[in-house]
C-alpha cells in the first residue's frame, strides 16, 4: 500500500486476496440484490401455492378436521357396508357471490347474518339431526341452513354423506343443496329454500272441513316424489338409497310440485353390490320388514317406504297412530284389510271434496300393494311406479304367473272358476278383490 494512501480510500487493498476495497463492496452489493430478488421470488411462489389450494378447496374438496370428503364424481365400494368414495377433479365454474364448483363454502358469519344469529323465530324444522333457519343472503335470496347438532360425532357423519350423495345432484324433484360450512366444530349445510311446508302438515295439519290437497294434486305430489327417487335409483352411479322416505321429508312449493329432502341417512350402493349390511336406521311405520330384520339395505326398502308414503296420501292417515281402534293402528294392514273385504273406496282421505274415478283409485291402491309386497324382490322399480302412475295401464306382476292372473281379474266376464286359477297362478288375495 502506498504511504501517501489513506486506508479506507476506495483503491486501497485489503487484506481479503488481496482485493481493493471497491471490489469488496461491489461484491457485497451484488450478493444483497441476489439475496432480495430470491426473497421475492420466494413471497410470489407461496401467494401462488394459498391462490392455488384455495381454487382446489372451492372446486369440490371439502377439509373436515384432518380429512377431506369427496364430491366429484363418485366411485364407492359397498362390500364392507359403508360407503367410501374418491374424487375426480371437478373445474371450477365461477359465478356471482363466489360460488364455485357445486356449491359454496360459506362462512359461519355469513350464516349467523343470514339467520339473525340463529334466532328461535326463524327456525322452520328440527329433529334428531339438528335445526332448520329460515336465512336471507344479502342478495336477499331465502335458504334453508341446517344446523347439525354435533351428537357423538353424527354431524360430522351426516355432513359427510349429505356432501356425497346429493353434492353435486341437480334434479327439480329434490331438494338441492346449494353449499356448506365447517368452522371448528361446526357443520351446516345450506339449501334452497321450499316456501309451502311438508307433505306432513297438509296431510295431517288442520286444513279446514275439507283439504286444499285434492286427488289430482295428490298424484302430483306422489309421481313428483316418485322421479325423485327413481332418479337417485336409477339416475346416479352409484345409487342413493334414501332410507328415510316419509311425508315430513317431501317439501312442496307453491305449485305442489314435491321436492324429496333430508339425505342423512342416505347409502351408496355401488353397481357390484345388490345390497348394503348397516344399521337399522329410519321411521317407524315406514321401515320395510325385511330390512328390520336383517339390516340388509337397498332399493325395495325405499319402495316399500314409498308404498306407505302413498298409503299415507291416498288415506289423510299416519302410518301408526295408537289413538285409532285396534285392527287400524298400523296403516298398511289396515289398508289391506280393507282392499280384501273390497272396501277400496273407504281408504279415501274423507277430507277429499271431490272423489276420483273408480278406475284411477283401483290403480293407485294397486300400486301400494305392489310397493309394500312382502316379497322385495316383487316390488316394482321406481322407474315402473312412475310409469304406472302416470298411465293407465293396470299394474300387475310383471312375471310370467301374473300375466294370465291379470287378464283373468281384468276381464268383466271373470267367473269364480276363473278367480281359483288366477289365485294358483299366484295373485294375491287383495289384488283378486279389487277387480271383481
Amino acid at each position: 500500500m502506498a504511504a501517501d494512501e489513506p486506508d479506507w480510500a476506495l483503491t486501497a487493498k485489503t487484506h481479503l486476496l488481496g482485493l481493493r476495497l471497491y471490489a469488496i463492496v461491489g461484491i457485497s452489493a451484488a450478493i444483497i440484490v441476489l439475496l432480495f430478488v430470491l426473497l421475492v421470488l420466494i413471497v410470489c411462489l407461496r401467494s401462488t401455492h394459498r391462490r392455488a389450494t384455495r381454487v382446489k378447496h372451492a372446486s369440490g374438496v371439502i377439509p373436515i378436521s384432518m380429512k377431506e370428503v369427496a364430491v366429484g364424481d363418485r366411485k364407492v365400494c359397498c362390500s364392507s357396508g359403508e360407503a367410501s368414495s374418491s374424487s375426480s377433479e371437478v373445474k371450477p365454474v365461477v359465478g356471482k357471490m363466489g360460488n364455485i364448483g357445486w356449491g359454496r363454502w360459506y362462512t359461519l358469519s355469513e350464516l349467523e347474518a343470514a339467520t339473525n344469529a340463529f334466532d328461535c323465530r326463524n327456525i322452520i324444522g328440527e329433529g334428531g339431526y339438528g335445526v332448520v333457519y329460515r336465512g336471507v343472503l344479502p342478495d336477499l335470496s331465502v335458504v334453508a341452513v341446517k344446523n347439525l347438532l354435533n351428537n357423538k360425532g353424527q354431524a360430522e357423519k351426516e355432513f359427510k354423506v349429505e356432501v356425497e350423495a346429493i353434492g353435486k345432484v341437480r334434479h327439480k324433484n329434490l331438494v338441492g343443496l346449494l353449499g356448506y360450512c365447517a368452522e371448528s366444530a361446526k357443520r351446516m349445510l345450506v339449501y334452497e329454500f321450499v316456501d309451502n311446508g311438508t307433505l306432513e302438515q297438509w296431510l295431517h295439519g288442520d286444513v279446514g272441513t275439507f283439504s286444499p290437497l285434492t286427488w289430482d294434486i295428490r298424484m302430483k305430489i306422489a309421481i313428483g316424489t316418485a322421479k325423485g327417487i327413481a332418479y337417485l335409483h336409477e339416475g346416479l352411479e352409484p345409487k342413493v338409497v334414501h332410507r328415510d322416505i316419509k311425508s315430513s321429508n317431501i317439501l312442496l312449493d307453491k305449485q305442489w310440485n314435491a321436492k324429496v329432502s333430508d339425505f342423512g341417512l342416505a347409502k351408496l350402493l355401488g353397481p357390484e353390490s345388490t345390497f348394503v349390511t348397516t344399521r337399522v336406521m329410519g321411521t317407524f311405520g315406514y321401515v320395510s320388514p325385511e330390512y328390520a330384520s336383517t339390516g340388509m339395505l337397498n332399493e325395495a326398502s325405499d319402495i316399500y317406504s314409498f308404498g306407505v308414503l302413498l298409503m299415507e296420501i291416498i288415506s289423510g292417515r299416519n302410518p301408526v297412530d295408537y289413538g285409532r281402534p285396534v285392527g287400524e293402528v298400523n296403516l298398511v294392514e289396515w289398508f289391506k284389510g280393507m282392499i280384501g273385504r273390497r272396501q277400496g273406496e273407504e281408504v279415501l282421505d274423507p277430507l277429499i271434496e271431490v272423489k276420483p274415478p273408480p278406475r284411477a283409485l283401483k290403480r293407485v291402491l294397486l300400486i301400494c300393494l305392489r310397493c309394500v309386497d312382502s316379497d322385495a324382490h316383487m316390488r316394482p322399480k321406481m322407474g315402473q311406479i312412475v310409469h304406472m302412475l302416470e298411465g293407465d295401464e293396470f299394474p300387475f306382476r310383471t312375471d310370467q304367473r301374473s300375466t294370465r292372473a291379470g287378464e283373468i281379474i281384468s276381464s268383466p266376464n271373470a267367473c269364480s272358476t276363473d278367480i281359483k286359477e288366477s289365485q294358483k297362478a299366484g295373485d294375491t288375495n287383495e289384488e283378486r278383490l279389487m277387480w271383481r
